[in-house]
Order: structure tokens, then sequence, then C-alpha cells
């Protein structure tokens, strides 16, 4: 595939996030399968290899992005979607390449780890008690007196603001390296280099896309819980936000392809790799 920095029109986020819910809308059980069995792999690793398995789960986030790019293509090519594709950027058969996304993943998982160790930093522990509490007070229906004082901790806001914020810069220079590593050969610096080169370059688009799926996420929150208001249905509510929240996970990760395409020319009706 020849890849090559496109401009690209600010409308074109909305675009995106249209196209990526349009193709999920088409195989959505094997996307959300995807999302759900990456989800599965990850939490393995985190039980059977002690200490190293979140970082190892984080190593692997690089993949996920590719291997839905490599699906949705494979789809709108007619293909199959399948959990082998989230692989693939691993099996390269060009070594050079393979060894590229062996540095991304190691890369994403020492950059997630500074963000974690910092943002812990930042809020003295004050996250990690709160999420021991919050499952407390889900165990037995009662919120504490403990809980509400972590909640009114100005250091657990300034934690969230760490981690948010440093995840979102780590995130620019890896939104597009794996493709450019896969599809265009690129090495993994220079993969680096070129998305965060590309995000700059078409950061009106992205601004919308990402504001676009904040919104649409927003609204269906709101819609389900009002049909549960309505129909006093709050129990069901609750049962329905794993499977919502795969959905929308499942119909974002299938618009990166789209995002990709348009950014550096590839052609979405060619076959998969």
């Amino acid at each position: 595939m020849g890849l090559r920095l496109q401009p690209v029109a600010p409308a074109q986020g909305w675009r995106w996030l249209r196209q990526g819910l349009q193709l999920w809308l088409q195989r959505p059980l094997s996307f959300v399968g995807l999302f759900v069995f990456f989800l599965f792999t990850v939490l393995l690793l985190m039980a059977l290899v002690p200490f190293l398995g979140g970082p190892l789960g984080m190593a692997l986030l690089p993949m996920l992005s590719l291997g839905f790019m490599i699906a949705s293509k494979s789809a709108l090519a007619g293909g199959p979607v399948h959990i082998g594709q989230l692989a693939e950027g691993l099996r390269h058969p060009v070594p050079s390449q393979r060894k590229a996304q062996w540095l991304l993943c190691g890369a994403y998982a020492l950059g997630t780890m500074l963000v974690i160790t910092l943002a812990d930093w930042v809020d003295a522990g004050t996250f990690e008690d709160l999420q021991r509490e919050m499952a407390a007070a889900g165990a037995d229906g009662k919120p504490s007196a403990k809980l509400d004082a972590i909640l009114a901790d100005p250091r657990l806001v300034q934690g969230m603001l760490v981690r948010i914020g440093l995840a979102g810069l780590l995130s620019v220079p890896f939104w597009h390296a794996p493709a450019l590593v896969h599809w265009g050969g690129q090495g993994a610096l220079q993969a680096l280099f070129s998305s965060t080169l590309a995000l700059w370059r078409t950061r009106g688009a992205f601004l919308l896309y990402l504001v676009g799926w904040m919104g649409v996420m927003l609204v269906a929150g709101v819609l389900f819980s009002l049909l549960a208001a309505v129909t006093g249905a709050s129990q069901l509510l609750g049962l329905m936000t794993l499977p919502i929240g795969l959905a929308f996970s499942a119909a974002f990760y299938a618009s990166l392809w789209f995002s990709f395409a348009d950014t550096f020319g590839g052609s979405p009706d060619t076959p998969a790799a």
C-alpha cells in the first residue's frame, strides 16, 4: 500500500464516526467478539502471570488497534473478521516489521507504566483507595464515610487529570504507528513521528471525531437512563451497561481504519493484508 500524508477536512472526523458505526452494524457480533477476546486475553495474563500480567496486557494495546484496522479493512472488502487478526501485526512476514511492532508494544507498556506511576504519586494512592471502597460499597450497597472522604480529597481529581492528560498525549504517537509499520514498512521511531505529525495536521478532524464519540456515548447514556426512569427498570439498565460499553468500544475501534485510510491515502476497498 502506497502511503502519503493527505490533507483532511475537519468534517471528515464526523464521517469517520459514522462509517465506524455503519461498519459495526454490518458485523456487530464479530467486532464485539474481537474486543471481548482481547479483554479475556489481558485478564488471563493478569491472572496467570503475577506482576508482569498487567504490563504485558498494556503492551498488547497497539495490536488491538491494528487488529481492528485489519478486520475493518477485511470486512469492507467482503472478507472475514476473526481473532487471528489481532496478532497479525506480530506475525508479519517481514522480520524488520515484526521487530518494529514488538518495539512499539514495549514502548507503549513502558509509557503507560510511567503514566500510572506518576499519577499514583500525584494522588498519593487515593485512586486505589477509591476502587477498594467502591467495591466494598457495591458489595453491601452502603456508601461509607471513608468513601465520601476520598471523593472530597483534591488529590483524587489531580491524579485523574494527570492520568487522562498523559494517557491522551501518549496515544498521539501510537495512534497510527502500528498501521504505518504494518502497511507502510516504517521503523518504530519513524512511525511514532509520522503518527504525531499526522494527528497534528489533521487535528480539526480528530477533535470533531473524539468529541463526536463522546457526544454519541453521552446521548446513549441519557436515553437509557430516561428509559430506566420511565419504566422503573433500573436493574435492567445496570445489566445492560456492560454490553452497551462493549458495543461502543468495538464500534470505536472499527472506525480507526477510516481515520488511517483518509489520513494516509489507503484505499478501504483494497483486500486485507
